[in-house]
Parts: structure tokens; sequence; C-alpha cells
């Protein structure tokens, strides 16, 4: 029972004592109990003495007692004992009547105020409940992204799982993923068992500790190219597109160039979603026609082939003015040593995680392949390395961490086949497959920032994730 109407309750019994009491002791303060009253309406006399006389008595209707009293002699003292009880006595039951009353009203109020807050309590209750379904829904969609952002996280694990030292750091990250995923699951099946905010925070915590080891990392060995991810689907069987792995990691500007000869348009796009969509935000007409399809953007310029010539052109994209160009010195050109599928792709430029690299091949060198690290403001050869695989061999060929990857085709079957380190000054052959799924490769460059191989695949713009060798920096090494 609701604390209203115990109180309700409780004036009612009070009420109910009240009576009992007045039934019990009125007679005898009277001197009324040790009189029997007669069943009929004759009179009784009383002594004189006593002061008082039952003229008669009867019932009424409801069955309540009716009596007829005659008043004492007037001779008898105004003093006389039972005189002042019975002022008295008259006196306590008009206060008693009076308090009867104010109760009775007070109780008749609370009783109103009980239905009152009755309502009012059904009201909350729905909209408690109202509240409990809406929390449910809303919590359920907050960990519903925690979850999402768990997904996009655990990816990452095979990368952390190939490098050869601080293990003990890499089982504590999978041990964290682990915990959480497994918390995230039991959230779903009882909703706000656990705080959002402090799994929230958990989650935003690993996601930074892991980012900041992949900044630690050094450069490493080609282990695996997974893949592809087809990003779009235009343009001829031959074309180039690119991405600036020196841009922030706010800008995402993709610049697309058609074709491997007779063109000097270049297409930019802001970012990836843009280039999917068609949504191009500027067009560029370079002075000179490009030869190939092998040119990279490097902190916002690109550097391409001059049409017919082994002249490499620097070209701003912010001012829109050549900035540099410089002849490669004994390259040969215009299919005189271009990888295997043709389309003068004899002169091969490409960045990663060390500078600007050049890739082609000389008489000099019996048309074998020549690498050149070049002045990325100059284009000066800085260093070069002749190597003993043939350049009309190799299906494409890529730089990372400062070691050539060639691919031995360009068709079906393709693996990488061959590496040439310019750290040790030493080559080896590899055996690393990856899927040609569209059968014929014109372009394969490394992008340092995305650590992925941006290809043009017969029409297809596709992308290769590669898994590398990592060695893990920590605070003790110098």
């Amino acid at each position: 029972m609701s604390p209203p109407l115990l109180k309700l309750g409780a004036v009612l019994s009070t009420v109910a004592m009240i009576s009992n009491w007045m039934s019990q002791t009125l007679p005898s303060l009277v001197g009324l109990n040790t009189t029997r009253l007669p069943t009929s309406d004759t009179l009784t006399q009383i002594s004189p003495k006593e002061g008082w006389q039952v003229y008669s008595s009867a019932q009424d209707p409801d069955g309540r007692c009716i009596c007829t009293v005659v008043a004492p002699e007037q001779n008898l003292c105004s003093r006389d004992a039972k005189s002042r009880q019975l002022r008295q006595l008259l006196e306590k039951v008009q206060n008693m009547s009076q308090s009867i009353e104010v109760l009775n009203l007070r109780t008749q109020r609370d009783f109103q105020y009980v239905l009152k807050m009755e309502t009012q309590m059904k009201g909350l209750k729905a909209k408690f409940r109202q509240i409990e379904d809406d929390r449910k829904t809303l919590m359920t969609k907050h960990f519903q992204e925690l979850k999402e952002k768990m997904d996009e996280l655990l990816p990452l694990i095979p990368v952390l799982e190939q490098y050869k030292t601080d293990a003990k750091l890499i089982t504590q990250f999978k041990e964290e993923i682990r915990n959480l995923s497994t918390v995230l699951t039991g959230i779903q099946e009882e909703i706000g068992a656990y705080d959002y905010e402090e799994l929230h925070q958990r989650v935003l915590s690993l996601e930074t500790r892991l980012r900041d080891c992949m900044k630690k990392l050094t450069c490493g060995k080609l282990m695996k190219i997974t893949g592809p991810i087809t990003v779009k689907i235009s343009g001829t069987r031959f074309g180039a597109w690119m991405t600036d792995p020196l841009a922030s990691e706010k800008n995402n500007r993709v610049w697309y160039m058609d074709s491997y000869t007779n063109n000097k348009i270049v297409r930019e796009y802001k970012s990836i979603a843009d280039f999917v969509s068609g949504a191009e935000s500027r067009t560029y007409n370079l002075p000179f026609k490009w030869a190939g399809t092998n040119h990279v953007v490097y902190n916002g310029s690109l550097y391409f082939n001059k049409y017919q010539s082994n002249i490499i052109i620097k070209y701003s994209f912010d001012t829109g003015r050549v900035l540099a160009q410089r002849s490669l010195e004994y390259a040969g050109f215009h299919n005189v040593y271009p990888y295997t599928w043709g389309g003068f792709s004899d002169i091969d430029l490409m960045a990663d995680e060390i500078g600007l690299w050049a890739v082609y091949a000389t008489n000099q060198n019996a048309g074998n392949i020549v690498i050149s690290q070049l002045n990325q403001d100059t284009l000066e050869v800085l260093k070069s390395w002749s190597t003993g695989y043939p350049k009309r061999s190799a299906g494409e060929s890529f730089m990372i961490c400062g070691t050539l990857y060639v691919t031995n085709s360009h068709l079906t079957g393709a693996k990488v086949y061959y590496s040439y380190s310019t750290k040790t000054s030493t080559y080896e052959y590899t055996d690393i497959p990856f899927h040609n799924q569209y059968f014929h490769i014109s372009m394969l460059d490394y992008n340092a920032r995305d650590r992925a191989l941006y290809a043009w695949n017969n029409g297809h713009q596709v992308l290769f994730n590669v898994t590398l060798f990592h060695v893990i920096k920590t605070e003790d090494d110098t």
C-alpha cells in the first residue's frame, strides 16, 4: 500500500477508536453504568441522592439508543461533583466533536490528494517506460557503432603479426581487442550492462596506440600481396592513377592520366569517393605529351617522361608551371627498352619511403635495368645501381624502402620474381604471387603513405594491399 493510502487507513482507525472510547467511558462519567435501562417506555426512578432520573428510553429507526433524562432538583449545590464532571465531559465531547470534524475534513482532502497522486503516478510510470525503451534503442545504436569501429581495427592485426620483435606488445594488443570484442558481444545480449563511455574511451585509446605503433615502423621487406580491390572501371586499357604519398592525412586528392601517349590532360579529384563518382574538381593541360604510364605525383608535383625523349619533367599542380626538366643520360626511350607490354614504358618514375627514383635501361648496361635515385627539386641523379635483370623481360616494377621488386609478367600468373636492394647492392629471386584479375597490368606503383600498390589493370583502377616484414623501433633504439 502506498503512503497516502496508509495515512487514510490510520485516520479511519483513529475515528473508530474514539467512537469506541466514548461508548464505554461516557456512561461511567455521568453515572449511568450502574443503571439498567428498561426494555419498555416506562419511567424508572433513581434515588434522589443520585440527582438524575431516566424518564424513558427507546431506539430510533437506525438502532441508536434515545434516553429522556430528568435533571436533579433545583436545590442541589451548583458545585456538585457530578455537575462539574458533566460540564467537563460536555466540553470534552464538544472538543472531540470539533477535532473529529477537522480530522474528517483533512481525511477528505488527503483522499482527494491520493486520487490526484494516483493519476500522476500512472502518467509517470508510462513516461519512465518510454524513457527506458528510448534508452535501450540509443544504447544499441552506440554499441553497434563501437562494434563497427572494432571491425575496422581488426585488419591491422595480420600486419602486426609479421613483426619480428616486440611480440609481447602485439600479444597485448590482440588480448585487448579480444576482450573488447567479448564485452561488445555481451552488450548486444544485455544492453546497459556496461558503461558506454568507458568502452568508447578504451577503443579510442587502443586505436591511438595502434596508429602510434604503425608510425614507428621502419622499412621492411615485401612478404605478401593481397587483393585486388577494384576501385573503378574507366578509360582505355592503358593509363595511370595515383595519390601523393607526401600529402597530409586530410589531403586525399587523386590524379588520373588515361592512355600511354598522345595526351596532355590530367584530371584531379578531391578524394577517392569523388573519383569513384566521377566528381572531377580540376583539369590540367600539360605543356608536353607524356610517354608511357609510369608517372608519379610526389610532394605536390607531377613527374613524367616527355614524349619521344628521355627527358624527365617536374610539373607543379599549384602553379601550373614546369619547375624542372632534365635528360636521363643514356636512358633508352620510345620503345627501345620498354616493359613486356610495350606502350613506351621505357622510363619508370616512382617514389617510396626513401625518395624519388627512375628505373630504365641503357645500352651500357646491355639493356638491363638501371636504378637511379633522383633529387626531387633538380632531377639530378644522386646515385645509380646497375642490375642484371633485362628490362624487356619485366612485366612491371615498383620500389619499397629502397628495394626494387620486378614482376615477371603483365598477363595471368603474375608474381614478384626478382628484387634488388640498393642498400646492399644485392639481388635475389623471389616467389610472391598476386592476382592479375583483369589479365593486363600496364601500371603498378607503390604508395608509402597508403602502404598499397596502385594498378591499372585492363581499364580497371585497382588497389593491392602489401604485407611487409617490419622491425619496430623501441625507445632504446638509437
